[in-house]
């Protein structure tokens, strides 16, 4: 006889990735070269709105240049705000889920142009997305039980022991 059981947990319902490249301006007093580009202090949370996920963050840009005539360098920084929406397609909507995003690969400068006072660069991250929300199991269970294997006590070997167990053992010489 069978008989089912339905189990609640928490799952992931759906999962992917995104790559997203956004391109930004800098502008800058008389630059010659530009040296150097870095992204740092990445922060970002991921939201569920409709059937939107909407994915708000910030970094900083750290963008290092040469000036007057490549004889001395500075370091320009700018803050990015962004903002990123998600649509998921197919999919019915629950109340309850919750969005977990992760970074794949962290925001990083792959170009950086100049022209005249004008930095132009291109930043490129990846972002994996996770709705996780509750689902309902249904298993089969089965009332019979497994046959137990019966445990003998062998007492033959315990009173070999017990019979060559000398309670005397220590003695005591008084004086």
């Amino acid at each position: 006889m069978s008989n089912y059981k339905e189990i609640v947990t928490k799952a992931v319902l759906s999962k992917g990735k995104r790559l997203f490249t956004n391109t930004e301006t800098l502008t800058v007093d008389n630059p010659s070269t530009i040296l150097g580009c870095w992204v740092i202090n990445h922060d970002f949370n991921g939201v569920k709105k409709n059937n939107d996920i909407i994915i708000t963050g910030s970094y900083d840009v750290n963008i290092w240049y040469s000036y007057n005539n490549d004889t001395q360098t500075n370091v320009a920084k700018q803050t990015i705000q962004y903002q990123e929406v998600i649509h998921m397609r197919d999919r019915e909507s629950e109340d309850n889920e919750e969005v977990i995003v992760r970074s794949l690969k962290q925001p990083s400068c792959v170009k950086a142009d100049l022209d005249g006072n004008v930095i132009t660069y291109t930043i490129e991250k990846e972002l994996g997305i996770e709705l996780v929300g509750d689902v309902k199991v249904k298993v089969e269970t089965s009332l019979d039980e497994d046959p137990w294997d019966d445990i003998v006590e062998d007492d033959v070997e315990d009173n070999t022991i017990s019979s060559s167990i000398d309670e005397n053992f220590i003695k005591e010489d008084l004086i």
